[in-house]
């Protein structure tokens, strides 16, 4: 099997351990880029990325003290959380489908409408949004600092300087920097060259993502997606926009019901789909593209229909399938 230009044979990072030692505490998996974007203000270190796992599903985040991060971000179910529309502190209802966490790390910008341009500003704004953890910050604050061992956390990865929520932000990003997807059989077939890898049906539906049904202008690969936002008319319904998308955050004619471009990266365990979650399955994924979406004023002009036939359909889901890799390798929970 000839693999695309595209993918090229990556070696497996090592990022530096917290310890000495020939284990590093963080080892990207195959299919992953050679670099981990992490900025230089905020290094990942074995001891940090602990503090983000346990500040992850720290319940006492929330304000009822029964909600984390965790909640809506389920690793079982590739951080997404099986609903239509998730739901926060309470029982309280949100707007939007819950998107997966997975390669964050990679992203442009954050949120299915981009409205935070880093892993540390996402971290923070579900703390305090009603509809998420709906606790405030100085509540947050004296809830951890309250107790000795999160205290003594902090100063180990911070220093001296205690608990603060931009400290909390910070761990809690280098811990989601290292939920990167990989190992899938697409991987393993692509960068490997193992032939036995993917099954005929996934290679016909691999050279139709390629081809065909042209899925790749935007879910381009290694990542599978580009982090740019198009209408695709989910958000369009009995006539009206019900979400305007993208455009609450820039304000442009042209961004009106726009959404980020998830990853592929492990789709089959994120169900339901689309910003609205109004897709249960992976057929009916691939069967509203057949048609090019929704039509509405917005819709973006790369979306026509496919005419795949049924056949063509299923092997365009056995492709997506095997995107689906072993859970992110994750560090340790405690460091030497």
């Amino acid at each position: 099997m000839n693999r695309p230009r595209f993918w090229r044979t990556l070696a497996v990072l090592a990022l530096p351990a917290c310890s000495a030692g020939a284990d590093a505490f963080l080892r990207l998996p195959l299919g992953a880029e050679a670099m981990l974007p992490v900025p230089a203000a905020s290094p990942l270190s074995c001891a940090q990325v602990a503090l983000g796992r346990r500040l992850f599903f720290e319940t006492r985040l929330s304000a009822s003290g029964e909600t984390s991060c965790a909640t809506c971000h389920v690793p079982a179910r590739a951080f997404t959380d099986g609903r239509s529309i998730a739901r926060g502190d309470r029982g309280a209802v949100g707007r939007r489908n819950s998107p997966t966490l997975l390669d964050r790390a990679y992203g442009r910008t954050q949120f299915l409408d981009g409205r935070a341009a880093t892993l540390e500003q996402q971290a923070l704004l579900p703390l305090t949004n009603p509809v998420e953890l709906a606790n405030s910050p100085d509540e947050i604050v004296a809830r951890l600092s309250a107790e000795q061992s999160y205290r003594r956390a902090f100063a180990r990865v911070f220093g001296s300087e205690g608990v603060s929520l931009a400290r909390l932000a910070s761990a809690i990003a280098s811990f989601e920097r290292t939920l990167v997807a990989g190992d899938s059989p697409v991987d393993r077939a692509l960068v490997q060259g193992d032939s036995g890898a993917l099954p005929e049906a996934a290679l016909r539906g691999l050279r139709l993502f390629l081809g065909k049904a042209n899925c790749v202008v935007c879910h381009e690969p290694p990542r599978f997606t580009e982090e740019r936002f198009h209408n695709t008319g989910v958000a369009w319904k009995k006539g009206a926009l019900q979400d305007s998308g993208r455009y609450s955050v820039t304000h442009r004619a042209e961004d009106l019901g726009a959404f980020k471009t998830p990853t592929l990266r492990n789709v089959e365990l994120t169900a339901p789909y689309m910003h609205d979650g109004s897709l249960a399955t992976l057929e009916d994924v691939v069967a509203f593209y057949n048609r090019g979406g929704n039509p509405n004023p917005n819709r973006d002009p790369l979306l026509r229909p496919l005419d795949l036939s049924a056949g063509e359909r299923a092997e365009v889901v056995e492709f997506l399938r095997s995107l689906t890799g072993p859970q992110a390798r994750t560090p340790p929970s405690s460091c030497p």
